[in-house]
């Protein structure tokens, strides 16, 4: 069996460690600046004590820097590097050019460089770019087939990196300056204003319309788990669930479910046991309906009815009442349910349940043979809240003439003397306290895998020495393993040719390093980051995706006029279609 590592995501402390104990091999979570997500920003301090947490379980901690840097910026995050590094971090994770040129040229300490998705990943000849450069690990596009993902996976060396959970950028990340354009806030530095998630129609270049004031470039949420045994086969190494701006028990319940799922095909790169007292469901969190995106085939991936969480399906209302409405379905208070009617998602509180009889909060628009959606489960939340879901690492004791010894299930082994005494009256009774005793592991981060004694003549011991002597093997246990966990070191990466010659603004270029590391690369970059321009040209690329409006709306194949995408405002976006790859293009107007 292969070995997994499931990465979750963090939006602090409490999230990571919920993370951990839910079953992450490693987590990612942002720093105090340069990561994507510019509101879950986390200070050092934290961070060191997550790493100290994560090491316990062998549980490794990647930190995104993984905007587009200035080069002012670009020398505080050098310090920064310099820091994560100094307290255990395991990886960063980069979008900018600049610090790969500063550690081909010695200015980073060998910390393990991942190559973010907000590179855009959705090409072999990216990956093999990253790989041949030396880079630790390529986080890929959400985009890609398992066809795709295994040809790269069987033609690269490094990590290999993918998504199985979350939101959908409908972008190919990296390459969305449509919040920027419309708005100043770039998304490629970390203040994505997702117009993605705002009402359009579609029209022609007549002004008839096709579709209209709908969420066209909101798309449902990724949900892999079906694929999960394939994607192990393709050969990729990480499994990324996406939500570093949701909410503890978001993570807590999503992590747990693909831990479970992954144990079923897969050995882990962490260590410990789950003690899981709940039974984690997707269903039952935040989603915008499930799509497992372009994965087998072209499917529908939008949601254009709304942007916000539809939740778990509930039924149909059988009948309505003046303040109550009937359905067979189970409903708590406090609940949140959720409908669609006149293209529109409603929604309201429950305040009371009595049999198959509910009581909303109010009573707009609700009617007879509605189907239900719960986007709130208060049952299953306050369940979350007050978990006591646990990891531990399981310990075997064995208790020699002279000694007491304890292994953990990754071989880490300690002893301790036990202190002579004379021999016991009541040998099997002795043997049982010992049992007993070594077994309480209580609030340690160990569990009791058993005590075996090796024809030992165990010596009278108190129960408060035998409690004293397990408090001392498991501390000494404790530090073993962290004397022999092994942060995995950044090889040397060296300037390779890139597989382009040229590059225009869509490279990313913001700062002097980035620039001459694709000149390095024998690539000429002929413009900067659209975030250096004064001015922004009339019809370039805002935005390329996968998702389409001319399939959505039933045009493909067929002939048609020039598309816009409309805003509210009345601004219009010309839209391009590059039918052979299947995939749109918005215009700046």
């Amino acid at each position: 069996m292969k070995y997994i590592e499931l990465l979750s995501p963090a939006k602090n402390l409490e999230t990571a460690i919920a993370a951990i104990d839910s079953g992450a091999d490693a987590v990612y979570i942002g720093a105090s600046e340069f990561g994507a997500r510019k509101n879950a920003p986390n200070s050092l301090s934290d961070i060191e004590k997550l790493v100290n947490y994560a090491h316990k379980f062998y549980v490794r901690v990647h930190v995104v820097i993984n905007t587009i840097l200035n080069n002012e910026e670009l020398q505080k995050a050098v310090k920064l590097v310099e820091n994560l590094y100094n307290i255990g971090v395991d990886a960063i994770i980069v979008q900018d050019m600049g610090l790969l040129n500063l550690a081909i040229n010695g200015k980073l300490p060998p910390i393990q460089i991942h190559m973010s998705t907000q590179c855009d990943n959705r090409l072999q000849d990216k990956v093999k770019f990253f790989d041949d450069l030396g880079c630790s690990r390529v986080v890929l596009a959400r985009e890609l087939s398992l066809e795709q993902i295994e040809e790269i996976c069987n033609n690269t060396s490094c990590e290999i990196e993918t998504f199985i959970h979350g939101a959908l950028c409908v972008s190919y990340s990296g390459q969305c300056y449509f919040s920027y354009v419309n708005g100043g806030r770039s998304a490629n530095r970390g203040e994505c204003a997702q117009p993605c998630r705002k009402k359009y129609s579609l029209i022609d270049e007549d002004g008839n319309v096709v579709l209209k004031d709908k969420y066209l470039l909101s798309l449902k949420d990724f949900n892999a788990s079906e694929h999960i045994r394939q994607l192990i086969d393709c050969g990729v190494k990480s499994f990324k669930i996406e939500g570093r701006l949701k909410d503890v028990n978001y993570v807590r319940n999503v992590t747990a479910y693909y831990n479970n799922l992954i144990n079923k095909y897969a050995l882990r790169t962490s260590s410990g046991k789950v003690f899981l007292d709940f039974e984690p469901d997707v269903n039952k969190t935040f989603n915008r309906g499930y799509t497992d995106y372009f994965l087998t085939c072209r499917k529908q991936c939008f949601n254009f009815l709304s942007p916000k969480s539809k939740g778990e399906h509930l039924g149909k209302i059988k009948r309505v009442e003046k303040d109550y409405f009937e359905i067979d379905a189970e409903v708590n208070p406090q609940d949140g349910l959720c409908f669609i009617k006149n293209s529109e998602m409603k929604g309201f509180l429950v305040n009371k349940v009595v049999g198959n009889k509910v009581y909303p909060n109010r009573m707009d628009d609700i009617s007879a043979n509605l189907t239900l959606y719960r986007n709130y489960n208060a049952v299953f939340e306050n369940l979350l809240n007050k978990t006591k879901t646990v990891r531990k690492i399981g310990v075997k004791f064995t208790i020699s003439d002279e000694k007491i010894f304890a292994e953990d299930t990754d071989f880490n082994t300690v002893s301790i003397e036990i202190p002579k005494s004379e021999l016991p009256k009541d040998l099997d009774r002795m043997k049982q306290n010992l049992i007993s005793q070594l077994e309480k592991t209580g609030n340690t981060e160990f569990y009791s895998r058993g005590v075996d004694f090796k024809d030992a003549e165990v010596p009278f011991l108190p129960i408060s020495q035998i409690n004293n002597l397990r408090r001392e093997l498991l501390n000494l246990l404790s530090e073993e393993r962290l004397r022999n966990f092994k942060r995995l070191p950044q090889k040397p990466i060296c300037y390779k040719d890139f597989y382009k010659k040229e590059f225009d603004y869509r490279a990313n270029v913001y700062n002097s390093e980035a620039k001459s590391f694709y000149k390095s690369c024998n690539c000429v970059v002929n413009e900067s980051a659209i975030e250096a321009q004064k001015t922004i040209s009339s019809g370039i690329e805002i935005m390329r995706c996968k998702h389409c409006l001319k399939y959505a709306a039933g045009l493909c194949q067929k002939p048609s006029k020039n598309l816009f995408l409309l805003e509210a405002s009345g601004k219009k976006y010309p839209l391009k279609f590059d039918c052979k790859n299947c995939e749109m293009v918005i215009l700046n107007p």
